[in-house]
């Protein structure tokens, strides 16, 4: 075959387009996974349960939240690439010790609950396909992750967390089974539509509180200093500062992970009220309530696709919950804290990991409905993230800190929008659940 006929060069297209895909999704990392990791048990239920109330209306809220979380991860792994420490270090260098462990605080008491949320939704979805008690599966996964977590070092857990988001495209297709109301997806995809009810600034608060979460903050930036580490750069004098390269495939990384959790969670939010809402099943308070619904709705297919889809997202959320506990902990206390370095020698780090799994798992046998807090929890982060989304932008903003990497007046005005929007949203679902 001549090189310049056309299946030659339909060929050497196919090749050059091959090797394209195969640099950019190499150069995908920490922002990838911290978008998939965005998609956890907690946030399926959430989304699930969005649907199920109201429909279509909440879809624009995916086009909405992006700008707003994308300029916030950008800000952390911006971060944690110039200083060359997480978040909470930065905190503590810059910061008063109140102001530090108030931080760490409200990030251990929204992933306790959320760890638990999530390990209950997986032993609750796993037994509804096994027939199992799900009092045997919890225990199991949380144990499982521990292991994953204390016995394999960054780049194996960050090469398998990589393959691990591509469960979430289970719920791609799961919405496409359910056969949506086209033309009422895209109206309300475009036009905002916003009811003045507790129930349903509630929801706004947990979409946003899901969607931008605080743990996601701390991982996003630790996440920068173990891709350092893992090239060797060990010292703090190492890591510090970013080229203009790194500084652009962080930002494609981030923006990438943004928008594949932002997608999984529109086609969530679709599948639900394609069959959930739209035949009058509107009061569903779990991701496995939304599972066993939409079975004889839209067929085993999306069944299924729904259930596995929220196993993964658990195996994927839950480790990054207890792992940005014990960045923050290990930074705050200037403790040696790293995924690369063996539980011997960074013995405060992985207990932090222990313990917040261990809390966990406690709140799921102390008689609470660990399942039903899946919806809950995404609201508790959204009540605790505004004053975590202020600290992340004077940080990112000063110029002492960041020098020519701070944020430019779009990141900033973006950055404190979503500190407002978040402020105003739990302010307002207060207000409303409070009058009525």
């Amino acid at each position: 075959m001549s090189q310049n006929s056309p299946g030659a060069k339909a060929a050497r297209r196919a090749f050059v387009l091959q090797g394209r895909f195969r640099r950019f999704f190499s150069n995908l990392g920490p922002g990838l996974i911290t978008g998939a990791a965005d998609d956890d048990p907690s946030g399926i239920s959430t989304y699930s349960v969005t649907g199920a109330a109201f429909g279509y209306a909440p879809l624009w809220t995916a086009i909405f939240s992006f700008p707003l979380m994308a300029a916030i991860q950008i800000m952390c792994a911006r971060l944690g690439m110039v200083t060359g420490l997480g978040l909470a270090g930065v905190i503590r260098v810059r910061y008063p010790r109140w102001v530090l462990w108030s931080a760490c605080a409200l990030l251990v008491i929204a992933n306790v609950v959320n760890i638990a949320a999530d390990l209950g939704g997986m032993g609750q979805v796993t037994a509804l396909l096994t027939g199992a008690r799900s009092l045997y599966w919890t225990p199991a996964y949380a144990l499982l992750i521990v292991c994953l977590l204390f016995w394999t070092s960054y780049r194996l857990i960050a090469r398998i967390f990589k393959w691990l988001t591509l469960a979430l495209f289970a719920y791609i297709a799961a919405a496409f089974l359910a056969h949506p109301d086209w033309p009422a997806v895209v109206r309300a995809t475009l036009i905002p539509s916003v009811q003045w009810t507790g129930a349903y600034w509630a929801t706004l608060v947990g979409i946003l509180g899901t969607t931008i979460s605080p743990y996601l903050f701390f991982w996003q930036a630790a996440q920068e200093v173990e891709q350092d580490i893992s090239l060797g750069r060990e010292t703090v004098g190492q890591r510090e500062g970013a080229t203009n390269r790194e500084i652009r495939v962080s930002r494609t990384d981030v923006l990438t992970g943004m928008f594949f959790s932002n997608l999984v969670m529109y086609f969530i939010i679709l599948t639900s009220a394609a069959t959930l809402h739209a035949h009058g099943k509107t009061t569903i308070s779990t991701a496995r309530e939304a599972a066993e619904a939409l079975r004889p709705l839209a067929g085993d297919g999306a069944y299924w696709l729904f259930s596995l889809g929220l196993i993964g997202a658990g195996m994927l959320g839950v480790p990054v919950l207890a792992g940005s506990c014990a960045y923050a902990i290990a930074e705050a206390a200037d403790w040696v804290g790293s995924l690369e370095v063996h539980p011997p020698l960074a013995h405060g780090f992985y207990a932090v990991i222990a313990i917040a799994m261990a809390l966990g798992l406690g709140l799921d046998y102390a008689g609470l409905n660990a399942v039903k807090m899946l919806f809950w929890s995404a609201v508790l982060n959204g009540a605790l993230a505004p004053p975590l989304l202020i600290l992340v932008v004077l940080l990112t903003s000063r110029a002492d800190i960041m020098g020519e990497r701070r944020n430019g007046p779009l990141l900033r005005w973006l950055g404190w929008t979503c500190a407002g929007v978040m402020l105003v949203a739990s302010v307002i679902m207060f207000v409303t659940a409070y009058t009525g």
